[in-house]
């Protein structure tokens, strides 16, 4: 008999894996997401972008099925809060990343599972097992674009868009025939371009696309709609056409064996790109050994041993230095620290961080032990004095391989939902239902708990 197609598999994957067969890590990282997700779209509720396409989904209006996070708090199609709430959270530069490229699975696998969740009646267990699973078909189909997708232009958007079409599939109740063609379907409906998303409000843009796609791909295949069902693996198809040319068939047996949450995850603990987390930390480590001020140092190098795309090195705004190591090197180093506050006008103006823009240089070469980094970095500073200190970061804070605790996920929430008018309260009972979301009964219970104006 013919193997069955890659599509196929995968929908056979989401219909039949349970929340019981998944390591417990896995179930505590995908509720961390959930928490992650809301925390990011509350400070990104605040920006201009999700305004606009909040007022566009709202005047579009249809059936009040599920919820738009924070604001006014409007009930819209599944589809369109999808969009919406990804879109919100991507925009602040806050939400997570598959740490060996970016891709930003979590987000649209928790805009999608939230909504699909409300609009379907889901539990606390439903839309966990959703996240994961939207998480494992996004990063096993990101595993076999390895070293293509980026590198011809095009954004990780693009695979994103599966975790959410796994993730609606999943709490639809498809079939495992049917979940196939939602993927298929989302093969071919979503686009996104590297360059304009690193230097323009198109990178939520395409985060919010992701979700909305994603959704909309699942409730076409729950009423019948077909896609080419060999997409991912015909001449011409998926991979070939924007991956490496990989032969996916040779990573698929990896699902439910190896958890791309256990080992690719990062939940970004501090705002930007995720690849130059661990540039500020390493900046941040050498100033505070060497005491330095910013005066005390003479020329900052850094090294990204499995990152080769570069980033603006005098960045003005939110979207500059989310994508400038420049910046990262800059404010750690400056400020001994990287945290929320770099992400905000005041600290990206600071003249003390920006005159060290100019004695940064990057130094793109081979490390030996490339193997062992995942968006981690080594950076060198060398002072006035003579001195040279020298720190490397292997992963990021946040890192699942790192290890992520709920008190750095509390951290986070606590710092980030009240931007969107959360009531203190709210904030600590929505973020109690977080921490046991597989045994709450309705996920509407944990919109619920958000929705409390503040005082």
């Amino acid at each position: 008999m013919a193997q069955p197609t890659l599509a196929r598999r995968y929908g056979e994957f989401i219909v039949s894996t349970k929340l019981a067969a998944m390591p417990p890590d896995a179930v505590r990282n995908g509720q961390m997401l959930v928490a992650s997700t809301l925390a990011s779209a509350a400070l990104g509720s605040t920006l201009e972008s999700s305004r606009v396409v909040r007022r566009l989904e709202a005047e579009r209006g249809g059936k009040p099925l599920s919820t738009v996070w924070f604001g006014n708090w409007e009930d819209l199609p599944a589809v369109a809060c999808a969009r919406v709430n990804a879109l919100m959270s991507d925009a602040a530069a806050s939400d997570d990343s598959d740490l060996r490229n970016i891709v930003h699975s979590g987000t649209p696998a928790c805009a999608a599972a939230l909504a699909v969740g409300q609009e379907v009646g889901a539990s606390g267990a439903d839309v966990t097992e959703a996240i994961i699973l939207g998480y494992e078909v996004a990063g096993n189909i990101n595993t076999a674009m390895m070293g293509g997708l980026q590198r011809k232009g095009f954004h990780g958007g693009i695979v994103a868009t599966f975790a959410a079409a796994a993730a609606a599939a999943r709490l639809m109740r498809l079939s495992a025939e049917s979940a196939a063609h939602a993927l298929a379907l989302a093969a071919t409906s979503m686009g996104g371009l590297h360059a304009a998303a690193a230097t323009s409000l198109a990178r939520e843009y395409i985060a919010g696309n992701a979700a909305m796609m994603g959704v909309q791909c699942a409730q076409a295949a729950r009423l019948g709609y077909t896609g080419e069902i060999a997409t991912f693996e015909m001449s011409r198809g998926f991979f070939q056409t924007l991956g490496p040319g990989h032969d996916a068939n040779a990573v698929i047996g990896e699902l439910g064996e190896k958890w791309s949450i256990l080992s690719e995850l990062g939940i970004k603990l501090v705002p930007g790109g995720s690849p130059f987390h661990a540039v500020a930390e390493a900046a941040a480590m050498a100033a505070r050994e060497g005491a330095l001020q910013v005066e005390d140092i003479r020329q900052i190098t850094f090294t990204l041993p499995d990152y080769p795309f570069p980033g603006p090195k005098h960045p003005t705004d939110l979207i500059g230095i989310a994508h400038s190591p420049f910046y990262f090197a800059a404010a750690g180093a400056a400020d001994h620290d990287y945290h929320w506050a770099h992400a905000f006008p005041e600290k990206i103006r600071d003249p003390r961080i920006r005159s060290l823009f100019d004695r940064i240089t990057r130094l793109d070469q081979e490390v030996p032990d490339k193997s062992s980094y995942k968006s981690g970095a080594i950076v060198s500073v060398e002072t006035t004095d003579g001195r040279l200190i020298e720190k490397s970061v292997r992963q990021p804070k946040g890192a699942a391989l790192r290890g992520i605790g709920w008190n750095e996920i509390h951290d986070k929430y606590q710092a980030l939902i009240p931007y969107a008018g959360v009531e203190r309260a709210a904030v600590d009972s929505s973020f109690e239902l977080i921490r046991k979301l597989p045994d709450v009964p309705d996920i509407q219970q944990l919109i619920d708990s958000l929705r409390l104006p503040a005082r």
